[in-house]
């Protein structure tokens, strides 16, 4: 049949299975705007309060759903929006199809109003990039860009479309979307070393990375850590890929991560590293990263082997696969005296903070206890995002979204709009900071417009807490430009917005301020006001190697 460009398009997104697509329209992508008002029964669109919304919008969604997240913008300045949603989305895994539109072909390369090379922008943060200049490729594109999108490592893929293609008519012929099949790489050989290295250990430590998530393999990285009776420290990336709650759950290791996690893993004899890219807020000094164990590394992504730690054994293959025939192979081991060791460490060293007032771990303590440990948790990145990691027990895979790997401020809002929308039967709560909400926060109107019914948590110590905790760590205490101790109101700018918001001062507040959240069913902002110079602790100094880790008695 014979379609225009702009209908190939809409073809396509409903051929994947897409149902929501968040974006902004301008002049060149008129067209496909058109046309998705013709679909807005099958295809829902978002209109989002900036492109950048968008962006984290469908990260959001695909982070929560597992599905290919979409957004869409113009040409020039509304493209160029996308850059950071898209870097964020990259850096961290995301399947995602951006789609943007161009001048008209003619046009091209004349700097022509509106005109930006956004597929050569986009080049080192994505998967891949394209431009469409005639119509005849346009559906041969889009089907690769989400095969690209969702095969191996997942990643977010642009496309950018002249606008005349979306005006040219050519034909059509509906497709199936192809069966993307897990697959391995490794041999016989480097499995049954794996094996090899595995019961040999003495002192095994499991380090989960957020590849455990993408290959939904929660279920085997419980069965192996049962089999070989190890226990199991997470990434940012990997909260809720492991039972928060298990005896044999260590905490977060790296930077903030707990002490348990970091001196165990500098004791164990075996690190045993799965979907994990030893970030370098992970590892710290790599010349002294688990000096005394071999490391035994099974990611999907061949490039991640011997990339920042050099590695005794490797396995490149799906995680969800790897694991399910290692565990065919290994039976049940006991490393009791290891084990006891470990809760030795988790019984000297919890968490803890000032529980006398205010502060932004018992916030985090009571929306756990509040939501049953049920809710939908987004961050965006600083101290907050810190203790929403350390203090809230995550049993779930794709419940906690947050920029991990680019360290997004205001990704957060966006993200648990889009995550709300993907899982409309989940409550998801957004927790940032006042410096981070101050960025993205006209994303209220959009939570509002749709009654989209999510929670933003603003953590409000009125300065960059972060920052600030570097700058008195190491920087004699010059706070250069990070104190936000002006005028700005967060409850009037919500309820300007569209939404409720309630003040919270004092602890007794806080459990009811949630509850009437939850009970209201609409977009509602809670601004929690706690001291300026709360820190995050545990810690570990750039560059030093985790086993240095120290908290606030050490100070002392």
């Amino acid at each position: 049949m014979q379609l225009t460009g702009s209908e190939i398009v809409i073809e396509c997104l409903k051929e994947q299975g897409v149902d929501t697509v968040f974006g902004y329209p301008g002049g060149t992508i008129l067209n496909i705007y058109d046309e998705l008002y013709k679909h807005s029964d099958e295809i829902r669109h978002i209109l989002t309060s900036h492109e950048q919304g968008a962006a984290h919008a469908a990260d959001g969604y695909a982070r929560a759903t597992g599905r290919v997240g979409v957004c869409m913008a113009t040409s020039g300045p509304g493209a160029t929006n996308l850059v950071t949603g898209i870097a964020t989305a990259f850096m961290d895994s995301v399947p995602m199809v951006a789609i943007t539109a161009n001048v008209n072909l003619p046009a091209l390369g004349k700097d022509s109003f509106q005109e930006v090379d956004i597929a050569g922008v986009t080049i080192p943060i994505t998967k891949h990039s394209f431009i469409v200049k005639s119509v005849t490729d346009l559906a041969p594109t889009l089907r690769r860009a989400f095969d690209i999108a969702t095969s191996g490592r997942p990643g977010p893929v642009l496309v950018d479309i002249t606008k005349d293609v979306t005006a040219a008519v050519c034909e059509y012929e509906p497709q199936k979307p192809a069966v993307r099949e897990r697959s391995v790489s490794y041999t016989q050989e480097e499995l049954e070393k794996a094996v090899e290295y595995i019961k040999a250990a003495q002192r095994p430590f499991i380090y989960l990375g957020g590849g455990a998530i993408l290959s939904e393999a929660s279920d085997e990285v419980a069965q192996f850590a049962e089999l070989i009776d190890a226990p199991v420290c997470d990434t940012l990336m990997a909260k809720g890929a492991f039972d928060g709650n298990s005896p044999r759950y260590t905490g977060m290791i790296g930077m903030h991560g707990t002490k348990t996690s970091n001196l165990g893993v500098s004791q164990c004899d075996l690190l045993i590293a799965l979907g994990a890219r030893f970030s370098d807020r992970v590892i710290g000094n790599p010349n002294r990263f688990a000096e005394g164990a071999k490391i035994l590394h099974i990611d999907i992504d061949a490039a991640e082997i011997n990339k920042n730690i050099r590695v005794d054994a490797s396995l490149v293959g799906d995680l969800k696969l790897t694991l399910a025939e290692l565990n065919r192979h290994l039976e049940k081991s006991q490393h009791t005296e290891w084990m006891h060791t470990i809760q030795e460490l988790k019984e000297k060293y919890p968490l803890k903070y000032d529980n006398s007032r205010l502060s932004c771990p018992y916030v985090i303590e009571t929306i756990d206890r509040v939501t049953g440990g049920d809710a939908l948790i987004t961050t965006d990145v600083g101290q907050h995002q810190m203790w929403a990691a350390q203090y809230y027990h995550y049993t779930k895979p794709r419940t906690f979204l947050s920029s991990g790997g680019l360290g997004t401020m205001g990704y957060g809002l966006g993200a648990c709009i889009g995550a709300q929308v993907g899982q409309p039967d989940k409550l998801c709560i957004n927790i940032a900071g006042d410096g981070c909400f101050r960025m993205n926060m006209n994303e209220l109107a959009t939570a509002s417009r749709y009654n989209i019914p999510i929670i933003q948590v603003v953590i409000n110590n009125h300065v960059l807490g972060m920052v600030r905790q570097w700058q008195t760590l190491f920087y004699g205490k010059r706070y250069s430009q990070t104190v936000l101790n002006d005028k700005v109101d967060f409850c009037k700018v919500a309820e300007g917005l569209g939404c409720a918001a309630i003040r919270v001062t004092e602890k007794e507040q806080v459990a009811p301020a949630i509850e009437k959240a939850i009970a209201m069913k609409a977009p509602v902002l809670i601004e929690c006001v706690i001291p300026e110079d709360d820190k995050v602790f545990p810690m570990v100094p750039a560059g030093a190697p985790i086993a240095d880790v120290f908290d606030g008695d050490d100070l002392k």
